[in-house]
């Protein structure tokens, strides 16, 4: 052990040279407690039983424990000389901390007591509890007091013979112990459970430190370990860099009453909620707790709350909060309002997160309360952001303009989709980063839970597949247009701040089935680089009350992020007319039209309504419709076209296959991808390539299926195949 300083000629109190020895001082004072109540013991109790070694601690062994000191290598105080060593001991160390403090020497244990409001007799507890964690000859000496070889660690009985003087101070002292003191509430010490305690009675039970505390004391700075997995510190730089979020300008640390700020940041992920914490709390000079919510709510949150908060207050850091709106159920009103008292209690800033907005239930005492949206950047700002984290390398044939039109992402996605496209350039040959590389990227970042509503259509047919009349396949391009330029048309020339509602885009495909309409969407998709999901509508309609309401709103909330192209299919089942009020199923039915015109109206993405009976859809979602595209029968010379194109190039086909003459059948471009499908699957089974009698026969089922009239005579020279 190293030798203690002591007062040096002129008189003055030496400083502790670390936190180490101060602690092994507060020890020996606990010691001379400790020794002292054992004479006292002895006098009051002489002699000692000795017929059952190892069930009790000998009169001997205590004698022999009492000649070694425990917490200095020689110079053990006498107790037989009362009270005044200790009182000595005492003043000793209340010299050497304030020395240590006109010096700046950091004390973990007058830290501990500043931070938690301590009064000396609690830190006399942790200090009775903290010896038995250090020296095992401790919890022999304890279990001698206590009469009892099992209990190796101080019972509050103990604790109170050890710093009461009578009676009256010991009853007095019972509060330290309740579950609202400092003690108990910021969970410093605990008492064991009575699975583990034979003590019934509160003043038997025993105590102890706890391990995250005895770790501070003896030097350590690491996070507790019950939240180290869903937590982590980080020290902010003084000097942030400039702030590319449209909601951390409003950021304050103090209300007009100068008091601390809980501060709740809301949007969508990438928004730059915990950047504009740590540029908070770099400004003030000190680190940041960031917890993560979702991992305090799989135990009791309230609990992992004390925890955190106390942590945050161990490293001197403000805390911040992620996903916070996790641990506040709009049901549980109760359980907020705890939450939040406890919040309410931690004397620096707090910063909650979460995706929606958010007030609290009641009025806080020590905090002023602020709730700031991070909305979704603009279009010129994700543009900025885009060239920015590319590095100015926006050349060959990548476009910013684009990307930032068609993905409405957060400045955290388009870091993520940039790191994604070069993960994936990496992996392919040469690694140079390109347009489809960051297309990739983005579509990683895109919500994916539509999926619960709807079938993801991976897109495939590009514009040399679909052959359609000259104006409607024009009218198809005008829609890629409006999607390549919606940015630069509401954001650049300000056509988003004339309107409020309206900005998305709504196209309705209508024609008979097989004409298309499903391969338009597909194609229009696969131009834009965006996915497309078909929405279900059997899983959305429901027969109970409001739930298609429920569901619509799920799934258009979830499109939001995702990104993509909604597709609603046979689109009349939901879009219908409103009718005529006869009985509730009416009103209820209209009701649910209605809500989906505002929500049809609201959302500002992309949705393409399909159905076969353009008549049967209500006139309100016409006039909602940006483009309304007619998909009538191909005729002769288009079934041609699709005729020569239907089949792959991989494929055998025989040359003598007529597609003139098949082409003079009245067929829509889905019976005649039937055809060319099964025709093919007969002339693997045939063993050949496949013919014109494989695509008659072909025929033959296809008119059969869809209820098609027809003579042999309709198939001409080729009739002999069907008969």
């Amino acid at each position: 052990m190293q030798e203690v300083e002591t007062a040096d000629a002129s008189g003055v109190t030496p400083a502790y040279r670390d936190n180490l020895e101060h602690i092994l001082d507060e020890l020996r004072r606990i010691e001379l407690m400790l020794r002292m109540n054992i004479e006292r013991s002895r006098a009051e109790h002489p002699g000692g039983p000795n017929d059952f070694p190892g069930l009790y601690i000998s009169e001997d062994e205590v004698t022999s424990i009492l000649r070694s000191p425990l917490c200095e290598d020689g110079n053990a105080v006498c107790p037989e000389q009362g009270a005044g060593p200790l009182q000595k001991i005492t003043s000793e160390i209340e010299a050497r901390k304030l020395a240590s403090i006109r010096k700046g020497r950091q004390l973990r244990l007058p830290f501990l007591a500043g931070t938690f409001r301590l009064e000396p007799f609690d830190v006399d507890v942790l200090l009775i509890c903290l010896a038995c964690e250090l020296d095992i000859r401790f919890e022999k000496l304890y279990s001698y007091l206590q009469n009892d070889i099992t209990r190796k660690r101080p019972t509050i009985d103990l604790v109170l013979k050890l710093l009461c003087g009578d009676q009256v101070s010991r009853l007095s002292s019972f509060e330290v112990f309740s579950r609202g003191s400092p003690l108990l509430s910021n969970h410093l010490i605990y008492p064991l459970e009575a699975s583990q305690d034979a003590g019934t009675t509160l003043i038997s039970r025993q105590i102890r430190l706890d391990d995250r505390i005895l770790g501070f004391l003896l030097g350590s700075d690491e996070i507790d370990r019950r939240i180290e997995k869903f937590s982590r510190l980080i020290y902010p730089a003084k000097s942030a860099p400039e702030l590319s979020v449209e909601g951390s300008a409003r950021v304050i640390l103090k209300d007009p009453a100068g008091r601390n700020m809980i501060t709740y940041f809301h949007g969508p992920y990438g928004t730059g909620k915990k950047t504009a914490a740590e540029a908070a709390c770099g400004k003030l000079g000190i680190p940041l707790l960031i917890i993560d919510s979702r991992g305090m709510a799989k135990d009791d949150p309230f609990d992992t709350l004390v925890i955190a908060l106390r942590e945050a207050l161990l490293q001197g850091s403000a805390v911040y909060f992620d996903g916070f709106d996790t641990l506040v159920n709009e049901r549980d009103a109760s359980g907020a309002r705890s939450i939040l008292r406890q919040l309410d209690t931690f004397p620096d800033p707090v910063f909650l997160s979460g995706s929606i907005p958010w007030e609290p239930p009641g009025v806080l005492a020590a905090h002023g309360f602020m709730s700031i949206p991070f909305p979704v950047p603009s279009f010129e700002l994700r543009r900025r952001i885009w060239e920015s984290l590319l590095g100015g390398v926006v050349g060959n044939d990548i476009d910013v303009t684009s990307l930032a039109g068609k993905f409405k992402f957060s400045g955290g996605q388009i870091r993520d989709a940039i790191f994604t496209a070069r993960n994936i350039a990496a992996s392919g040959n040469g690694g140079t980063l390109s347009m489809d590389h960051l297309y990739r990227g983005c579509k990683a970042q895109s919500n994916r839970t539509l999926s619960s509503f709807s079938r993801r259509i991976m897109p495939r047919y590009t514009w040399n597949d679909i052959v359609l009349p000259g104006d409607m396949e024009k009218q198809l391009r005008e829609i890629s247009s409006h999607i390549k330029y919606k940015a630069m048309v509401y954001s650049d020339w300000g056509f988003d701040r004339k309107y409020s509602i309206g900005k998305g885009l709504n196209v309705l495909f209508a024609g008979p089935s097989g004409t298309g309409k499903t391969m338009a969407a597909e194609v229009i998709a696969n131009d834009a680089g965006l996915d497309i999901y078909k929405i279900d509508l059997s899983g959305i309609v429901s027969k109970y009350i409001g739930e298609t309401e429920k569901n619509l709103m799920k799934v258009f909330n979830e499109a939001e992020t995702s990104n993509a192209i909604l597709f609603f299919d046979e689109a009349d089942a939901l879009f219908g007319k409103r009718t005529e009020i006869r009985d509730s199923h009416d009103r209820y039915s209209n009701i649910e039209v209605n809500y989906l015109l505002q929500k049809i109206e609201e959302y500002e993405g992309i949705v393409i309504l399909a159905t076969n009976f353009k008549k049967n859809i209500d006139e309100a979602f016409l006039r909602r419709m940006q483009f309304s595209v007619d998909f009538p029968p191909p005729e002769e010379g288009q079934r041609e076209r699709i005729w020569g194109s239907i089949f792959p190039k991989e494929t055998p086909v025989d040359d003598g296959v007529d597609f003139g003459f098949l082409a003079r059948i009245a067929l829509t471009g889905g019976s005649i991808k039937n055809v060319a499908i099964s025709a093919a699957f007969m002339a693997a089974d045939d063993g050949k390539i496949v013919t014109m009698e494989h695509i008659i026969r072909a025929l033959k089922r296809e008119f059969q299926k869809i209820g098609k009239l027809w003579t042999p005579d309709d198939f001409g020279r080729y009739s002999d195949f069907v008969k």
